[in-house]
C-alpha cells in the first residue's frame, strides 16, 4: 500500500468516530456531529487544494478548478449521513476517496482538464426525517414543499430544521449545476452485499441501481380480552399481517432476483392481554426491471387485501417512495471498467440492490459507480468493513479513471 492508502484508512478512522451517540456510530441530518462532520471532511478538502463551501441544506462541496477554458465539472461524492450504529464505510468511503486521490493527483503535479466537485451530502439515509436524498435533492433542484413538512421525532419539520441550520428563510434552490456544464457523477461505495467476496475480486463496476417501490400496509379487525374471545370469533389484526409476512417471503424468494421486506411491524395501543386490532407494517420490494416491480408490489398488496377479507379485517395501502430502476451511463461506466481492469486485471459488472445518491443525480447528469468488497457483504452495521487492501485497488481504480477521463477531453 502506498502513502495514500495509508492516509485514506486514517482519516475514515477519524471520521468515524464523529458520532451523536457515544459507544456507537450515528449521524443524522444537520445534527451536532453532521456539523462537526462537516468541520473536519472540509479540512481535508483544503488541504488537497479544494475550495470549500456549504449550502443552506449542509451539503459540503470541495471545488477544484481546472485552468481550461469552457472546462466542463465532474461530480463525485457521497453522503456523510449514517443510519443508526453504523459501520463507517457507507457513505463516508465516497467521500473521502475522492479527497485522496485528488490529493495523490495533485502531489504527483497531475492538472486536470474540468473541474472537479467532491459532494458530502448531508442526508440520504432517510433516519431523521422519512424521506431520503434530502442533500441530493437540494443539490439537483429536486428538493419539494411537500418535503419540507415532513417531521422528525421531536415533530419539528425539515423546513424549521433547514432554517434553523441556515439562520434565514428557506426556499428549495434550484439545482447547482446546468446539465450542460457537468461531464458526469462518480460515486465509490461498498457492495453491501456478497457478490465481491464470492468472485474474490476488491472492486466491481455497477451497471444499473434497482427499481425500489415501499409502501404502508395498515390491517385493522376489532380489540378485544385475550382471555375471553374464542379463537373462531377473533378478528385479530396482527395475526393477518404476520399471515401476509409469511407469504411475502415465500412470494420474493420464488421469484429472484425480486427481493421483498417487511422491516417494521407495529401494533398501536399493543398489550399482552389485547386482542391486536390494528397492525401497520412497511413493505419495500426491489427488482432491475420497473415493470417487474410495480406488477410483484401490486400483487402482494392483492394478497395482503385477499387476506384480510378472509380474517374479516379491513387492509389499507398507502405509497411511500417509488424510484425507478437507475441505469449507469455507458460510457462512463466503459470507461470505468477500463480502469478497473487495469488495475485489477478482471472487471466484473454488478447490479445494485440498494439506492445511492446516483439515483437522484441521475436525473440531472450521467452516473457511474464503483463498488468496493465489504467483509460477509455486511452493511448498516459496526461490523461493516472493507480492507486496507481493498481500498487501495479502489484509490488506484479511481485515480486511474480520473487521469484517463483527463486524457479523453
Amino acid at each position: 500500500m502506498g502513502e495514500h492508502s495509508h492516509q485514506l484508512v486514517r482519516l475514515l478512522d477519524e471520521l468515524g468516530r464523529i458520532t451523536d451517540e457515544p459507544g456507537r456510530l450515528t449521524r443524522t441530518f444537520l445534527s451536532p456531529a453532521m456539523e462537526r462532520a462537516n468541520h473536519l471532511v472540509g479540512g481535508w478538502m483544503r488541504e488537497a487544494g479544494l475550495t470549500v463551501r456549504e449550502d443552506e441544506t449542509g451539503n459540503l462541496i470541495g471545488r477544484l478548478e481546472s485552468p481550461q477554458a469552457g472546462a466542463k465539472t465532474l461530480l463525485l461524492g457521497s453522503h456523510l449521513d449514517t443510519v443508526r450504529n453504523a459501520g463507517r464505510f457507507d457513505g463516508a468511503l465516497g467521500v473521502v476517496l475522492p479527497i485522496v486521490a485528488l490529493a495523490e493527483l495533485k502531489s504527483r503535479g497531475v492538472t486536470l482538464p474540468f473541474h472537479v466537485e467532491v459532494l458530502g451530502f448531508s442526508e440520504e439515509e432517510a433516519v431523521r426525517f422519512s424521506g431520503a436524498y434530502i442533500g441530493s435533492k437540494a443539490f439537483t433542484g429536486r428538493l419539494r414543499v411537500a418535503d419540507l413538512r415532513l417531521r422528525d421525532a421531536r415533530n419539528h419539520t425539515l423546513l424549521e430544521v433547514i432554517e434553523a441550520h441556515a439562520e434565514k428563510r428557506y426556499t428549495p434552490p434550484k439545482a447547482a449545476h446546468h446539465k450542460s456544464n457537468l461531464l458526469g457523477y462518480f460515486e465509490v461505495h461498498i457492495e453491501q452485499g456478497p457478490v465481491l467476496e464470492a468472485k474474490k475480486l476488491a472492486v466491481g463496476v455497477v451497471s444499473t441501481i434497482a427499481s425500489q417501490a415501499r409502501g404502508r400496509l395498515t390491517f385493522r379487525g376489532k380489540a378485544g380480552h385475550a382471555g375471553t374471545t374464542p379463537m373462531n370469533l377473533r378478528r385479530d389484526a396482527l395475526a393477518g399481517a404476520a399471515e401476509f409476512v409469511i407469504f411475502a417471503e415465500a412470494f420474493a424468494g420464488a421469484r429472484p432476483p425480486l427481493v421483498a421486506t417487511v422491516g417494521t411491524i407495529n401494533v398501536p395501543g399493543g398489550a399482552a392481554n389485547v386482542i391486536p386490532g390494528e397492525t401497520v407494517l412497511s413493505i419495500d420490494v426491489r427488482h432491475p426491471d420497473d415493470a417487474i416491480c410495480d406488477a410483484a408490489l401490486a400483487e402482494l398488496v392483492r394478497q395482503a387485501q385477499r387476506t384480510a377479507r378472509q380474517r374479516q379485517l379491513v387492509c389499507e395501502w398507502e405509497p411511500t417512495m417509488r424510484h425507478s430502476a437507475t441505469p449507469c451511463s455507458p460510457e462512463l461506466t466503459k470507461q470505468l471498467a477500463r480502469s478497473v481492469r487495469a488495475v485489477q486485471g478482471k472487471s466484473l459488472t454488478l447490479m445494485s440492490g440498494a439506492g445511492h445518491d446516483g439515483v437522484v443525480l441521475a436525473a440531472l447528469t450521467p452516473i457511474a459507480m464503483l463498488f468496493v468488497r465489504c467483509r460477509d457483504g455486511l452493511s448498516h452495521h459496526p461490523d461493516e468493513y472493507a480492507s486496507p487492501k481493498d481500498l487501495d485497488v479502489a484509490l488506484r481504480v479511481v485515480v486511474d479513471f480520473l487521469e484517463r477521463l483527463g486524457a479523453e477531453k
